[in-house]
């Protein structure tokens, strides 16, 4: 998906207005506290016609966002040089950032107060005693439709990842006509969110006013704060711990970085979109930190489609929350799964708006999962979406460091080695 493709879709994300959905806030408040039946009845039907949408675009805009993603890679090859370490760096950040957001989670437990541990199967009807090795079977469809019909989100997952590979060892001709056709689709799935979009502020007030009746027959506040403090938590610890320690074990100064950066980090913040902040990102990197033009200008726009710290811990954390409140109960190996697929979503998140979200209601809504909860989350999300874009461009330009200061490094020793020669 091109740059101009997802300032657009920037737009069209941001084209309901903040007045529209105080609105929809304040009347789902007063309906839910109102509790009068045949408006519960009417914001339960709603909700069902949302959701239904959502789960209409759930696993195509996964499959289409990986897959589009691979496909515009040029080929295997480009992967083995500047690709290989932004691949590597990429993956390592995101994982830490899913892996820390799962410790977080298990710590604060914010779902304790609505779950029903006593039960192995939730109200979604996912089985979940079945353990990882269930999982793994459930990863390998009998046939190419079977995970979109079943709602098999790891079967999608694992169906993008071997349409990826595919396409990567094409010819150059045949992956273009394919990388024009995926890219074509997910940008009309992702025209088609646009328009769930615009219903945003309906949805919404269906979801508060069910939350509402929720909280009234016992649904606990604490819970929703208690979330809110992991996905914060989570954010906070990978942007000032993690990452400047991942500058210095490369020998890099974390401050100076953070200084070279800060007016992309800025946009960033104030835009909610790290696609946004491209180019500002591009100009610091070069004129602010030295970094090789040909490494910025490939690192930083692949990075944007790709690493994605932020949105994993958000994935991850949103799943869980959701789907135990819901009364899910999962394993601790079916836990560390969910590290993995919260990791290769993110890594298919294009660099937008509420993409974190818009994952995150398409895994719920694939595993069947009701969304009242993530309805009510989504006012706060404003803030988490500003944090979340600082900190997936802080990532950015620290792999993209990274990545520069190992090239350099390969280039003195070759260079020193022909001298002596």
């Amino acid at each position: 998906m091109t740059m101009v493709g997802k300032s657009r879709l920037s737009g069209e994300m941001m084209s309901f207005s903040g007045a529209r959905l105080f609105f929809a806030v304040a009347l789902g408040l007063l309906l839910g506290y109102l509790n009068i039946p045949m408006v519960i009845t009417i914001a339960e039907g709603v909700s069902e016609v949302f959701v239904n949408l959502l789960k209409m675009v759930s696993l195509p805009m996964i499959f289409l966002s990986i897959v589009s993603t691979a496909s515009g890679m040029e080929s295997v090859d480009e992967l083995k040089l500047i690709g290989k370490r932004v691949l590597r760096y990429t993956l390592l950040t995101t994982v830490i950032a899913a892996t820390m957001a799962l410790g977080i989670f298990v710590i604060i437990n914010p779902a304790r107060g609505a779950l029903g541990l006593e039960s192995g199967v939730g109200e979604a009807g996912v089985e979940v005693s079945a353990g990882y090795w269930r999982y793994f079977l459930d990863a390998i469809p009998s046939s190419m439709v079977q995970p979109f019909v079943t709602n098999n989100v790891i079967g999608v997952l694992f169906l993008a990842i071997v349409f990826s590979l595919a396409i990567l060892a094409l010819p150059k001709e045949k992956k273009s006509v394919l990388h024009t056709f995926f890219s074509s689709f997910y940008a009309a799935i992702m025209k088609i969110t646009g328009f769930i979009v615009m219903l945003m502020p309906l949805g919404i007030g269906a979801f508060v006013t069910l939350f509402i009746h929720d909280v009234r027959n016992g649904l606990p506040m604490k819970t929703l704060a208690l979330y809110l403090l992991c996905v914060i938590t989570a954010n906070i610890i990978q942007g000032v711990v993690v990452l400047p320690l991942f500058l210095r074990f490369k020998g890099l100064s974390p401050w100076r970085h953070f200084r070279g950066m800060w007016p992309a980090l800025s946009i960033a913040f104030f835009a909610k979109s790290s696609s946004a902040a491209l180019p500002m990102a591009m100009q610091c990197a070069e004129k602010n930190l030295n970094i090789d033009k040909k490494i910025s200008r490939f690192s930083l726009p692949l990075c944007t489609t790709i690493n994605m710290n932020a949105c994993a811990a958000f994935i991850l954390t949103t799943v869980l929350f959701v789907s135990m409140s819901h009364g899910v109960v999962f394993a601790p190996s079916e836990m560390i799964l969910w590290i993995f697929i919260a990791t290769i979503a993110a890594v298919g998140n294009a660099g937008v708006p509420m993409g974190c979200y818009f994952l995150s209601s398409a895994l719920l809504a694939g595993m069947n999962i009701p969304l009242n909860i993530l309805g009510v989350i989504l006012p706060f999300y404003t803030l988490i979406d500003m944090l979340e874009s600082a900190i997936n461009v802080w990532s950015d330009a620290c792999v993209t460091a990274a990545v520069d200061t190992k090239l350099k490094a390969a280039e003195g020793l070759q260079e020193a080695v022909l001298a002596t020669s």
